[in-house]
């Protein structure tokens, strides 16, 4: 028999997770580095394309990673976050509201990190844009299990 895996062991994603995200906010990721790479890409494969387009292309680009990172960090965390059995119905609600705001505290400490980058800046709205992927993703998840448990709780139809 299987035993289910323990409470614990759901939070050393979460905690890698952290750990990486950590690590891309130092000067190996920042906006100059990133750029080294990406503009120069652009100019070979797209050389009708004008500098600032591909400028805006790179902003995007990192914006989106954002967007992405905090969306795995929230959709990690409302794993780890242990179930409310005592009311169901608003169980995986309270789960999501935990994953975002953890989400939410560990971008603005990201960004205060970042502070002390000489390469990198605290910017306000990459908190903003974190919370929202995180929010994003417990979203989905939640409405996800929700189904999930909607469809195991209908009986399966016999055929005769």
């Amino acid at each position: 028999m299987t035993a289910r895996p323990q409470r614990p062991n759901r939070w050393i994603p979460v905690v890698c997770w952290m750990v990486i995200i950590f690590l891309a906010s130092t000067d190996a990721l920042s906006t100059q580095h990133t750029g080294s790479w990406i503009i120069p890409f652009f100019q070979r494969f797209f050389p009708h394309m004008t500098y600032h387009f591909i400028d805006m292309i790179h902003f995007g680009i990192r914006k989106c990673a954002h967007l992405i990172e905090y969306a795995i960090l929230g959709g990690l965390l409302w794993r780890a976050v242990p179930e409310y059995k005592a009311h169901p119905e608003v169980a995986d609600w309270c789960r999501a509201a935990i994953a975002v705001l953890v989400a939410t505290f560990y971008a603005s400490t990201d960004e205060y990190h970042q502070s002390f980058v000489p390469s990198r800046g605290p910017s306000f709205h990459d908190v903003v844009i974190d919370a929202c992927g995180a929010t994003v993703a417990v979203i989905i998840v939640c409405l996800a299990s929700r189904q999930r448990t909607r469809r195991d709780l209908i009986p399966a139809r016999t055929v005769s």
